[in-house]
């Protein structure tokens, strides 16, 4: 049902009206019985639906004026906070995320909840092109590369822009991030600070912007590139969570325990 107050263009807000994605989205969150924290809740979309199968539900939203509709209308089903995404602290125990983020501020969000503890999976809508490159289809992002050995991200579905009122430029995507088991990287700092060396050196492919990085030698990278059964000019795009993570440990023996 198309919600009564259309979203606010100040805000990024397209909300989703689709009953089947609406769904797809609530199933996720559910699939582990931990306390959901929901952001950007808008007019309850999900929030109604979550509230009324959720151990227990927060929702955030920034708009005074909607929180308090969701508050009126959910009574104690949801505890509405009305705060920015941006700002809000997240709680110390393991929760869920639930999210359609604003598309303006998905980057931005993303990494905010990337650097933060406690939250196991996190069901997040966003752009589609955002969702893809979050689940390296089409070749992943430097922000994809820098967090791959702590999370796994799925993709699960792709939102049509009819989807959503008012209704976007772009599609949607739905996407899933998880904290993996067992990271394939301790030293977070270190590995973070390489992967974004070489993202951000001067070439094209990965051979050049390693070696103009000054974390690898030309014959170290040619070496690693056999290794990997890859092409001389592959693009850091290219790579795998465990490719970047092999590639790390080659530049660790070259420049020692201390590096």
């Amino acid at each position: 049902m198309t919600p009564q107050h259309p979203g606010r263009h100040e805000l990024g807000q397209n909300f989703l009206i689709d009953r089947k994605y609406k769904s797809m989205i609530v199933g996720l969150a559910l699939s582990r019985d931990l306390p959901v924290i929901e952001l950007a809740a808008g007019d309850g979309a999900l929030t109604g639906p979550l509230a009324r199968r959720a151990s227990r539900l927060t929702a955030v939203e920034i708009d005074p004026r909607r929180a308090a509709r969701l508050r009126r209308r959910l009574g104690p089903a949801a505890e509405i906070v009305t705060a920015d995404l941006l700002a809000y602290r997240l709680p110390p125990v393991p929760h869920t995320i639930v999210a359609n983020l604003p598309f303006h501020l998905t980057t931005a969000a993303l990494r905010r909840l990337l650097a933060a503890p406690h939250w196991q999976p996190a069901v997040l809508l966003t752009q589609w092109e955002v969702a893809r490159r979050r689940a390296g289809v089409g070749g992943g992002s430097l922000l994809t590369a820098t967090w791959a050995p702590w999370f796994e991200f799925e993709l699960i579905a792709r939102v049509p822009a009819r989807a959503f009122r008012p209704a976007p430029s772009v599609d949607g995507g739905i996407f899933v991030a998880a904290r993996r088991s067992a990271p394939l990287v301790e030293r977070k700092g270190p590995y973070q600070r390489f992967v974004a060396a070489v993202f951000k050196a001067p070439g094209s492919s990965l051979a050049e912007k390693a070696v103009r990085s000054g974390r690898l030698g030309r014959g170290q990278v040619r070496a690693w590139l056999r290794d990997e059964g890859l092409p001389p000019g592959a693009l850091p795009r290219q790579l795998g969570a465990e490719q970047w993570v092999s590639l790390w440990s080659r530049q660790r023996d070259r420049a020692g325990p201390g590096r």
